[in-house]
């Protein structure tokens, strides 16, 4: 079946496809400000920032990052949590981590010069075959085909593929249909004509084919399944969780601690955390407090008296959704130990240095104000 979809890509159907993508991109591509170079530098934090986020959440992080990290040697000599500070808010803290190590790679094992080929880009923490495929593409005008969400909802509609296109097999014809369609001349730009047709006309929901360029070419708009293809697998169940976040204040100052490697938001800072059991709506029941007393004093070292709900923070991390509940609590003794990772008291006047996560960065503004 894979094999007769992509027979009838023949050269007939690119010498209608090819010309009109082109001249609909030169008309209608939004200037971005990623679209404005060839540095592969640029193109790659681009490319890392766009992932799982929005393009209008993107662009003033896009430039703040760069106005502080300029050139991949800046951005290697960085501190880490200089790093995460400028990440904070854009979520998946691994993608600002990953960016940090590969470009301390790039300067040390290629002397500060990006690879120019797909294959070596993928050697590079974070960087997998899409966004390899954009660099070569993007920066170095390499006939390389891109495949994430945007071209994957297109390529399975102008295939007329109605398979999970996330399967090993879907997956497989789709990059090969990527590469297929590419051009000699300026494939770079081509892969960004198809990028913004998929973000554009050809939406998850209601496409608007009246105005496709292409939709003459298109199977799924022929056969009127657009709103069916592609293949959309059973969505993940929402888990609700529960969690607490103590503010411990010794002397006017906050405890923070790092979070591990195998941890929520790793790297970042944040109040100390834990999860508890139920999914009430009111505050931590006396069991419950004493519990969060024990956790607090095996994970820090510390003894503390909980006192009254602060805030309360609703927000969702991939298929859970959490209702936080933000304590105050005062240091009653004990020393801080590093067990699990680094602690340090703060003044609220200094929770601007470390990157918090986007709850702590809440809870902390609210302390501060208090002063």
């Amino acid at each position: 079946m894979h094999d007769a979809l992509l027979d009838a890509i023949d050269s007939a159907w690119l010498r209608r496809f090819r010309p009109r993508l082109r001249n609909w991109y030169t008309a209608h591509a939004r200037d971005l400000p990623w679209r404005r170079t060839r540095d592969p530098y640029r193109i790659w934090i681009s490319e890392i920032m766009l992932q799982q986020t929005t393009v209008a959440a993107v662009i003033p992080y896009y430039r703040r990052f760069l106005d502080r990290f300029p050139t991949v040697r800046k951005l290697a000599a960085a501190e880490e949590s200089d790093v995460l500070r400028l990440w904070e808010g854009l979520g998946y803290y691994s993608r600002a981590r990953n960016i940090h190590r590969a470009a301390q790679k790039i300067v040390q094992e290629h002397r500060a010069r990006f690879p120019t080929d797909v294959h070596t880009l993928q050697t590079l923490p974070g960087i997998g075959r899409y966004t390899a495929g954009a660099i070569a593409s993007f920066a170095f005008d390499q006939p390389a085909p891109i495949l994430e969400a945007n071209t994957l909802r297109l390529y399975s509609r102008l295939l007329g593929f109605d398979r999970d296109p996330r399967s090993a097999s879907g997956q497989k014809l789709l990059w090969e249909f990527g590469q297929r369609i590419l051009p000699k001349s300026s494939p770079g730009q081509f892969n960004q004509a198809l990028i913004e047709l998929g973000a554009s006309l050809c939406a998850p929901t209601d496409p608007n084919c009246r105005a496709c360029p292409v939709a003459l070419v298109c199977r799924a708009f022929r056969e009127g399944r657009q709103q069916e293809i592609p293949f959309r697998s059973r969505r993940q169940q929402i888990t609700e969780v529960v969690e607490v976040s103590l503010a411990v204040r010794k002397s006017g100052r906050y405890l923070l601690r790092q979070r591990g490697d195998q941890e929520r938001w790793a790297g970042m800072w944040d109040f100390p955390r834990f999860e508890i059991a139920g999914q009430g709506n009111g505050a931590p029941t006396a069991t419950q407090r004493r519990k969060l007393v024990d956790q607090l004093a095996q994970s820090t070292g510390i003894d503390a008296e909980l006192g009254s709900v602060l805030t309360e923070i609703r927000h969702s991390v991939t298929r859970y959704r959490i209702r936080l509940l933000c304590l105050e609590a005062a240091h009653r003794g004990g020393r801080l130990h590093r067990r699990n990772g680094p602690q340090q008291w703060v003044a609220p006047r200094d929770f601007y240095k470390f990157p918090l996560s986007v709850t702590g960065r809440k809870l902390a503004g609210m302390l501060a104000n208090q002063q």
